[in-house]
């Protein structure tokens, strides 16, 4: 295993009949690759945890809703999968729900639990559309459970046209948390340049790696209303200010990336997830960025595509998802079992000859 997964960290998942997951048992380590072929389920995978994440937010019923109902979320619908079921164990400790539909399409907790392996399943409640788990069961293992979940992060920084959010105006006091899309980038640096200035120049001098040209940011309250900001940065030696929309698309999303894992590791969350971060990357900003996910010391869940970024981790790290027949079967690589294989062949070349799997198939 790639380094001590923390015990607020997750070590397993269980997850039945979401989407293309039919079922699913797998265990997590500190770095957690997923690869795949396109449509293989590594963003349903992800897709899951954004899920989680709307439950405990107690918007479970609208999240169903924009997915399109029930038969959207469950495993080829209702009339093949009759339940969506999850355990997410935190050491010795788990969270645990099933969730059945209902005629009005809806999702209906048919069960919500925590689990202690020494006192075994302690029910939370059934019949309920949002979950109960905030208000607690008067044990510690929701106080335990509960927080780190809340703070799950899925980062998606695919957006950078001209009307992506994170090339807007946006509130100066938006800056508790980077947001999933890293809208409030620029509020979020502000913070960090005040209140973490260590932090804040590991950001910058980190970006100055992969954009040279890079000087720094030029963070300001709007002069028009103190009550905005937006993202301007200054060129190397010059002092202009620009607007985020000169950057490239890869740049602006490293600048996103660098933020995510320099960020104070007490504002990160314990399972950082990132889907396809290396879009619009240089090799070498690839290369610094496999640099980032391997020092942090939280937990990293990714999906990639890139098999420049895959050449950067040892096999135990990745986890292969295959598409058969129309399930999505995820499983760890055996380090061991690919020695051989390794001393002549890097793991990018190994994914290319689909000696690995998650390639696509008929």
């Amino acid at each position: 295993m790639t380094g001590t997964i923390g015990d607020k960290q997750l070590s397993r998942i269980v997850l039945k009949g979401f989407k293309s997951i039919a079922q699913c048992d797998l265990e997590l380590f500190k770095l957690n690759l997923l690869i795949g072929a396109n449509g293989a389920g590594k963003s349903n995978f992800i897709g899951f945890f954004r899920m989680v994440q709307q439950l405990l937010d107690l918007n479970l019923q609208v999240f169903v809703s924009r997915q399109g109902g029930p038969d959207a979320l469950l495993h080829f619908g209702r009339k093949t999968t009759e339940q969506l079921d999850f355990q997410l164990y935190f050491g010795n400790n788990s969270y645990v729900a099933t969730l059945e539909p209902t005629r009005d399409n809806r999702l209906m907790f048919a069960r919500e639990s925590f689990w202690w392996n020494l006192t075994g399943e302690r029910e939370i409640g059934k019949g309920h559309f949002e979950t109960l788990a905030l208000s607690g069961t008067g044990t510690k293992m929701d106080s335990y459970v509960v927080p780190v979940m809340k703070q799950w992060r899925v980062y998606h920084f695919h957006d950078t046209s001209d009307s992506a959010y994170i090339k807007q105006s946006h509130g100066i006091n938006d800056n508790a948390y980077l947001r999933p899309d890293a809208r409030n980038l620029a509020a979020f640096l502000y913070r960090l340049r005040v209140s973490y200035p260590a932090s804040y120049q590991k950001i910058v001098k980190t970006i100055r790696l992969v954009a040279p040209f890079f000087g720094d940011f030029y963070l300001r309250p709007s002069p028009q209303n103190t009550e905005v900001i937006e993202l301007e940065w200054f060129e190397l030696g010059q002092d202009i200010p620009f607007k985020a929309h000169i950057l490239s698309d890869g740049t602006l999303r490293f600048m996103c990336l660098a933020t995510v894992f320099l960020q104070p590791s007490e504002l990160q969350p314990e399972t950082i997830l990132v889907d396809e971060p290396e879009l619009g990357l240089h090799p070498y900003a690839i290369t610094v960025l496999a640099s980032l996910i391997r020092t942090t010391d939280k937990q990293v869940i990714v999906s990639i595509q890139s098999v420049e970024l895959l050449n950067e981790f040892d096999a135990k790290d990745v986890i292969v998802v295959d598409r058969i027949d129309g399930q999505s079967v995820l499983r760890r690589l055996n380090q061991q079992e690919l020695e051989g294989w390794l001393e002549e062949y890097s793991l990018g070349e190994l994914w290319k000859k689909n000696v690995l799997g998650g390639r696509p198939s008929r």
